[in-house]
């Protein structure tokens, strides 16, 4: 299958059952692949997700949901919709039960000039996985590829082997976003900032960390550059994260250094370019913890939240 959208991102789709003490179970389409794509669609970017979907009422809520958003879906069949349920504690925080399998068919291809974006459950769980992998290799050098682990503990299997199967995933990568639960998660006891500048050694020339309350901050072969935290009241974390990552790709795709040869521009980014790049995913994010559910923000409204 090749891909002509802007933007190809390939990854799961999770119906995510929202559960919080004393209040009604909500379900919203999640999966955080399928939230990417809606993020950058509502930024207004073509996008198509490559996924796996079931013809049942998760699936197609999940459908009708990235459709409204303007993402193009190109689902291989399942025999059931995934789901997770995110249970918040008292200040919104989701912890995750899944249900969850993963397959795919060929690698789609991506053209030159395009970006692939992928990461979180996709990239870790078999058979789709490998498959996932192999999309990368086809597309690294021909465009510009980034990558979010997004770590489910309860899915990643062995230690040892996830963390080795998150650094060949960084090392195809010209971008890879992770949060600081992630990296605590991989890397016990690191620091992030370590941690971030050890995954430009491997061969992404960025590499972005978000700190929730602590900002984020940005590891180059320049250096490291941070952002602070913006003031919000949290409704709920589901998503911020990915719309942080959709906000990166929104501001690099307008900086003109994503597709064909993107690696050598992502590496060559000044110090005032990735703060800005930092700002306006910092600012996406914020605006989606601000209100329920995986809502990340239209172009319009990012553009005045920025001014």
């Amino acid at each position: 299958m090749a891909v002509t959208s802007a933007f190809l991102v390939v990854g799961e789709c999770v119906a995510d059952i929202v559960r919080r003490s004393g209040e009604p179970d909500r379900v919203h389409a999640g999966g955080s692949p399928a939230n990417v794509a809606y993020g950058l669609a509502l930024l207004g970017h073509d996008t198509t997700l490559v996924t796996e979907l079931a013809d049942d009422e998760h699936g197609r809520l999940i459908t009708g949901h990235l459709n409204t958003g303007g993402v193009t879906v190109e689902a291989a069949t399942a025999v059931r919709t995934p789901s997770a349920i995110a249970t918040l504690d008292a200040e919104g925080r989701a912890d995750y039960r899944f249900d969850i399998e993963w397959g795919l068919g060929s690698p789609p291809v991506v053209e030159p000039g395009r970006h692939l974006h992928t990461g979180s459950i996709a990239a870790v769980r078999q058979p789709g996985a490998g498959t996932v992998l192999d999309a990368l290799r086809a597309a690294s050098g021909r465009t510009t590829v980034s990558y979010d682990p997004n770590i489910r503990p309860a899915l990643m299997g062995d230690h040892a082997v996830a963390v080795a199967g998150v650094e060949r995933f960084v090392a195809l990568s010209d971008i890879t976003k992770a949060s600081d639960e992630d990296l605590e998660w991989l890397y016990p006891g690191r620091a992030p900032e370590e941690v971030a500048e050890s995954w430009v050694e491997l061969g992404c020339p960025l590499v972005l960390v978000t700190r929730g309350p602590h900002g984020a901050l940005a590891a180059t072969a320049a250096g490291r550059r941070e952002v602070p935290s913006l003031p919000v009241a949290v409704a709920d974390t589901v998503g911020a994260g990915d719309a942080f990552m959709s906000g990166t790709l929104h501001a690099l795709s307008g900086l003109g250094v994503l597709g064909e040869g993107g690696r050598a521009r992502l590496a060559a980014l000044p110090g005032d370019a990735v703060d800005a790049v930092l700002r306006t995913a910092a600012t996406s994010a914020a605006i989606t913890v601000a209100r329920a559910g995986a809502n990340p923000p239209r172009g319009s409204e990012l553009t005045a939240a920025l001014a």
